[in-house]
């Protein structure tokens, strides 16, 4: 009579295998194939703002060139291609997703990317500031990228049922870069608005109302980037008439008053609001520190843009899509550069700075753990 083999411990019959193969699709069917296959306890990145995170949102919306960035050379040193980023490459929200091992998230905006949105979504706009009257009817202002967000939530809400989405929600980490555009429309526009300690105050508080707004429906994790050095971009110093090499002084002394008015209300909010916790980075510092002594950080020119002309490359025609002039100059390596158009940085720049931001004091990356 023949003995039975005896099966080696740890090894699955077939019977076994199918259903391990059954449990699976189950999952998938019964939840969403994406969920299925996300990774547990990875956080998602929500981000709003401005051009220093628009990813290609006003790709989408009826505007002008001066707040797109779809057409050469944008986008040439590593998509090879424009895909809307304000850079030569990516951006600092696009190397903070790959840190957190999250995909590059596409444009809210783009056809089809809701696939995303358990990863998180991307609703900021070139030329959007803290006030809805910031570049009006131009951008996307913050309170339609709340709104926007909130179409998320519900969509996340009816996928993955009230319990699950709001987990997912009070995990994910909230990243912002807003306020640039309500100081610099002050002086690249005809603007009649008088700047005061209540105009800063009012683009802080209309800020800090979208974030109550986020924390509200469950967000608890923030990561927020100050104002750089507003008077040193390119686009600025050439409107400094006193010094043939200086900043524009006045717009600086804005971004540093606005830069204590966010770090005040920003420590009331940790007080005050239960569970809130937050990164600030110190772009402002970080940026001038590139602009004073590009060598220390592996580049040649801290002043001079690659792309644009006149002046520091100030005048902003890169691409030579925009009304100020369809003739430009390009730099022949923009690695070498801090900036890249007459208001924006370079991939090098960005690279740099969410490293720096990731793994340095203002602790970013605790928020997603």
């Amino acid at each position: 009579m023949k003995s039975a083999m005896a099966k080696p411990l740890g090894t699955a019959g077939p019977s076994f295998t199918l259903v391990l193969i059954f449990l699976y699709l189950s999952c998938c069917f019964h939840f969403h194939i994406g969920e299925c296959n996300r990774p547990k306890r990875k956080a998602a990145l929500f981000i709003f703002g401005d051009s220093l995170f628009d990813v290609g949102n006003n790709n989408y919306i009826n505007t002008t060139t001066l707040d797109q960035a779809n057409f050469w050379p944008y986008g040439e040193t590593y998509f090879k291609f424009p895909t809307g980023r304000f850079s030569d490459g990516r951006l600092i929200s696009d190397f903070i997703a790959e840190y957190a091992k999250l995909p590059l998230l596409p444009p809210f905006l783009q056809p089809g990317s809701q696939q995303s949105y358990y990863n998180g979504a991307n609703f900021a706009s070139a030329g959007a500031g803290a006030l809805v009257s910031t570049f009006q009817g131009s951008v996307i202002d913050m309170e339609t990228q709340l709104k926007n967000f909130k179409k998320v939530e519900t969509w996340l809400r009816k996928k993955l049922g009230k319990s699950k989405s709001q987990n997912m929600l009070s995990n994910a980490v909230y990243l912002f870069s807003i306020g640039t555009n309500d100081y610099l429309s002050l002086f690249v526009t005809n603007s009649s608005v008088q700047v005061s300690p209540q105009y800063e105050q009012m683009v802080v508080s209309n800020l800090t109302a979208i974030v109550k707004e986020i924390y509200k429906i469950g967000g608890r994790k923030f990561g927020f980037l100050n104002l750089g050095d507003l008077g040193c971009l390119p686009g600025l110093r050439i409107l400094n008439s006193s010094s043939k090499n200086g900043c524009l002084e006045k717009t600086s002394n804005l971004a540093k008053l606005h830069n204590v008015e966010l770090y005040n209300i920003l420590l009331k909010m940790k007080k005050q609001l239960k569970g809130f916790k937050y990164s600030l980075y110190d772009f402002n510092s970080s940026l001038r520190e590139r602009i004073d002594h590009p060598s220390k950080y592996g580049l040649k020119e801290g002043k001079i843009a690659c792309c644009g002309t006149g002046q520091f490359r100030g005048i902003h025609s890169c691409g030579g899509k925009r009304p100020v002039g369809h003739e430009f100059e390009l730099c022949q390596n923009p690695s070498m550069h801090v900036f890249w158009d007459s208001y924006h940085l370079t991939e090098i720049i960005y690279q740099q700075m969410s490293a720096q931001m990731w793994n340095g004091s203002s602790n970013f990356k605790s928020l997603f753990q």
